[in-house]
């Protein structure tokens, strides 16, 4: 029947429905109920449309009344499931925005329009904002009220690890993400001022109080978050491993050792202007080619193919040659991994390239080409190319140090074994115990080959210094690298389980979460929308997880459902009054402080302040001026 009814009124609007409340105990006395009044709604569902509802309500007979003030009433259970009280927009309304903003990170206008088209449901841009931000608010209750049932079934996988990380944009918006690193949800989320270790410690309390003690803990190499899981861990009654991430280890070490190289290296780029050059050089010589570049592509690859191309070709094929090895010098990303400094070195893979084609042009200058256009072009080059080679600019030590520095970082990731460009870092289930062994031996082993290698004394001055970093690195947070493996308790099957080595999974998430952001924004500096992106935001990415669905609420399709019994069970069939949560500041000067510092009297009132008396503002201004002058 109810399918027959939404098949009749689907996309009509005006509608009127009439919904008489059951008789029923009072839900605080369990007395007698009596009508009250019949009231009218207008009611926004996907099922239904947009309907206007005429719902008779009941009230106890006593009078019966709540800490608010306000009559215990009884509502309409074919309402209560629909819609909250006091709402027009029903729960499946505000779950699809809710999904639509948070996990496909779609626009506002996106939004109104899938729903306008989909379902006929006609929703205002301000709307969809409240509807998103009550969607995150039922989520975030929800997930407490499961806490129970979700601590259940990580305690029969043996526990849990906790993987802590933050993210942020340009210091501001900062976000705490707690993850459950075997089942991969999202325990719980906060806005912090800053990575401090009084907000960290009161998260991982937090997570505790919910989830039980985790099994170990991944962190990075922040001093916040060293001192906060230190604090934590001393206040357990067992110890547990807290585990340093290996990809932070290595990238903390990485920034030490080769920042300031590949920041001079990129500033003498800079001053020398070699990279425009080779731009100018290439746009000139394809002008110069015109029309027949096709033909010069093709005698290239001729000459590439051939056996003998110790001499560049002639004509159009040694112009489009000459060309080739500029441009290959600016594709010099291409030697990168995209994982980003310091994993990637650009610059110095810039001259590497700039090296290789200033002593192949000059080995095919010995041996120069007839034409004397390929020849011109050629030496072109050379001379473009001729500052990579010299020591004023000082582009040889520079160069020379930072690739010095590079081995060493290139022996410890080896070491390591994370992945280079090409390879993936495994996952947990692709290793084991022995193979973990094995890193640590090597790791231990480089320590040992390096200790060997530190020269005592003499100009190796930078080598030493190298060293002594990795060293130092491997002294301070050597042992939290290991202890990845967990022993499970027998009632839960015994045997052993291994933490991920690195915090790669919330990272991957910061990343997907901040193109997300800029797909939706437009922006690609998020600094406004993470400092009003809330929390609870990243609870929506467990919404993928299909075990932590059926936990939750059974399925996707159910989650309006679990919303509605949410607020019958926290207030039953009363209307809501919004609460606004208290968020700590994340920004030292955020865009709700601006305006209020922007206001016309602020200036006033500081200029009237600083003359030592209270003037008429519009007067300060000037009188402030003369003072100023006085006193010069």
């Amino acid at each position: 029947m109810e399918e027959e009814w939404r098949h009749r009124i689907f996309g009509a609007v005006g509608i009127t429905a009439e919904l008489e409340t059951p008789e029923g105990p009072c839900l605080q006395c369990s007395g007698p109920t009596e009508v009250q009044k019949s009231v009218k709604h207008r009611v926004v569902t996907l099922g239904y449309g947009d309907i206007i509802v005429q719902e008779t309500v009941r009230v106890c007979k006593t009078r019966c009344r709540r800490a608010s003030g306000g009559l215990v009433t009884r509502r309409s259970d074919a309402l209560v499931l629909k819609v909250s009280p006091g709402k027009v927009f029903g729960y499946d309304v505000e779950v699809h925005v809710g999904m639509e903003r948070f996990l496909h990170h779609r626009q506002r206008e996106e939004i109104r329009d899938d729903l306008a088209e989909r379902y006929g449901v006609i929703v205002s841009s301000g709307e969809v904002s409240h509807l998103a931000a009550h969607f995150l608010e039922h989520l975030q209750a929800l997930h407490a009220s499961r806490a129970p049932e979700l601590r259940a079934a990580m305690k029969r996988d043996g526990g849990y690890p906790l993987h802590l990380d933050a993210t942020g944009e340009d210091g501001r918006g900062t976000m705490l993400v707690a993850l459950s690193g075997w089942r991969r949800w999202v325990l719980g989320s906060w806005k912090i001022p800053t990575e401090r270790a009084e907000f960290i410690l009161a998260a991982l309390q937090s997570v505790k109080t919910l989830f039980g003690t985790p099994c170990s803990i991944m962190r990075d190499l922040g001093p916040a978050v060293i001192e906060a899981t230190e604090q934590f861990v001393r206040s357990l009654p067992y110890s547990i491993p807290v585990l340093a991430c290996h990809a932070h280890f290595l990238a903390d070490i990485g920034e030490d050792l080769l920042k300031q190289g590949h920041d001079q290296l990129r500033e003498l780029f800079r001053k020398t202007r070699l990279l425009p050059q080779l731009r100018a050089f290439s746009r000139q010589q394809g002008r110069n080619l015109g029309t027949q570049i096709d033909q010069g592509r093709k005698g290239l690859r001729l000459w590439l193919e051939s056996h003998q191309n110790r001499r560049l070709p002639e004509g159009v094929a040694g112009v489009t040659t000459v060309r080739s090895l500029a441009q290959w010098i600016l594709d010099y990303r291409a030697d990168g991994s995209d994982q980003g400094f310091p994993f990637d070195l650009p610059y110095r893979d810039l001259y590497d390239r700039c090296l290789g084609v200033s002593w192949a042009s000059e080995a095919f200058l010995q041996e120069p080409p007839e034409d004397g256009t390929v020849r011109k072009a050629l030496d072109k080059l050379h001379t473009i190319l001729r500052p990579v080679r010299c020591d004023i600019p000082r582009f040889h030590p520079v160069g020379t140090a930072l690739d010095r520095r590079a081995k060493l970082f290139t022996e410890l990731r080896r070491a390591l074994r994370l992945g280079q460009k090409g390879q993936s870092s495994a996952t947990p289930s692709e290793w084991d115990a022995g193979k973990l062994n094995d890193i640590r031996f090597s790791v231990e082993k480089l320590a040992v080959s390096l200790t060997k290698r530190r020269p005592e004394r003499g100009p190796a001055k930078d080598l030493r210094a190298s060293i002594d970093l990795i060293l130092d690195h491997l002294d301070r947070h050597g042992s939290n690298l290991w202890g990845h493996v967990i022993p499970i308790p027998e009632e839960c099957g015994g045997g052993t389980r291994l933490v991920d080595r690195t915090n790669n999974i919330l990272e991957s998430w910061f990343g997907s979460l901040k193109r997300g952001e800029r797909r939706r924004s437009g922006r690609k500096v998020l600094t406004q929308d993470f400092e009003r992106l809330p929390p609870s935001a990243a609870l929506a990415v467990n919404l993928t997880c299909s075990d932590y669905v059926s936990i939750l609420c059974g399925s996707l399709a159910e989650l309006p459902a679990a919303f509605a019994k949410l607020d019958a069970e926290s207030c039953p069939q009363s209307m809501p009054t919004d609460q606004t949560v208290a968020t700590p500041e994340t920004a030292s000067l955020s865009a709700t402080d601006r305006r209020f510092i922007r206001m016309p009297g602020f200036q006033q009132l500081v200029e009237a302040a600083a003359l030592g008396e209270w003037h008429e503002p519009a007067a300060s201004s000037q009188m402030l001026e003369s003072n100023r002058v006085l006193t010069l």
